[in-house]
């Protein structure tokens, strides 16, 4: 079963480097969720989304391969 990669299916090392970068952290994060027609997580991720959401970002990428999901509308 293969798992669902964040950041437009790219490999784990590439996302856990682009998650390490604030600010292509802050652009994928804000297009990942609206390309999952999270509309409202993607706005929110552009209003909130630079400090804690960036560090929660690469925590949760770290540990369970896959950005945070604070919201699923």
């Amino acid at each position: 079963m293969a798992s669902k990669k964040d950041y437009f299916g790219m490999s784990y090392i590439v996302s856990v480097i682009l998650a390490i970068i604030p600010i292509t952290s802050l652009i994928l994060g804000i297009l990942t969720r609206f390309s999952e027609g999270k509309i409202v997580a993607g706005l929110l991720r552009l209003l909130l989304g630079w400090n804690i959401i960036w560090i929660l970002d690469i925590v949760f990428m770290v540990l369970n391969r896959r950005i945070i999901r604070i919201i699923n509308i």
